[in-house]
């Protein structure tokens, strides 16, 4: 089998994992809580968060998985009365929730460097039109799982999201109290529109990819 044929079907395959995880990326950054705790159907704290206690340890916790704060910096941090704002079982679970998203960030990144450099050999070989053409196939296929588990999510969502954490977290660490400053800035309601975000700009990235590629062939065709 020819290399370019190879090289094809991995980028055919890997496609949908680069599209998900740049929307992954992109949810990591301020725009979707900020915009997400401003929305006139977000369920108020009931023990006294406001929206600017929320954004604050929304990004502090969001820094914290990311990699920029340390594990005693994140467990340091209080409430106005001195008491520890995350207790150890938060705490645990924010460890974890951190190596999975350190994790999948360096997966991303490479991602990003394989997709470059198949984009170069191919380049190198006046053979654009092939990996134009993988990215486009990778986007249906990306479209078509995008679907099934936004119909699964729109029929069950407790139950996936029940899934995941089974899949990728340890016994019943992931589980709160309502009173839990977790719940209190991250309510179920924020995990069911964070799960659309992800897949609407999976299904806007798709889009864009075919988009490009039929532009790109026709181009191709006339040349």
């Amino acid at each position: 089998m020819k290399t370019q044929k190879i090289i094809f079907i991995i980028l055919l395959a890997l496609t949908p994992l680069l599209i998900i995880t740049s929307g992954m990326r992109i949810s990591l950054s301020p725009l979707f809580y900020t915009f997400e705790y401003r929305l006139p159907n977000f369920p108020p704290d009931p023990y006294g968060f406001t929206l600017a206690d929320r954004l604050r340890w929304a990004k502090f916790s969001i820094d914290f998985i990311s990699g920029k704060i340390n594990t005693s910096t994140f467990a340091g941090a209080q409430q106005p009365d001195g008491n520890p704002l995350f207790n150890q079982r938060e705490i645990a679970h924010m460890v974890d929730v951190r190596n999975l998203t350190i994790a999948m960030l360096w997966v991303w990144r490479f991602l990003i460097l394989t997709f470059l450099l198949s984009f170069l050999f191919f380049k190198s070989k006046n053979d654009e039109v092939q990996f134009m053409r993988a990215l486009a196939h990778g986007a249906r296929l990306t479209l078509f799982f995008i679907a099934a588990v936004l119909i699964f999510l729109t029929i069950n969502f407790n139950q996936l999201f029940t899934a995941f954490h089974r899949i990728f977290f340890e016994g019943d660490t992931w589980l709160f109290y309502l009173s839990d400053s977790l719940i209190r800035l991250f309510p179920l309601k924020f995990w069911q529109d964070l799960f659309i975000f992800i897949g609407a700009l999976s299904i806007l990235f798709s889009l864009a990819l075919i988009y490009a590629n039929r532009k790109y062939q026709k181009s191709a065709e006339q040349a």
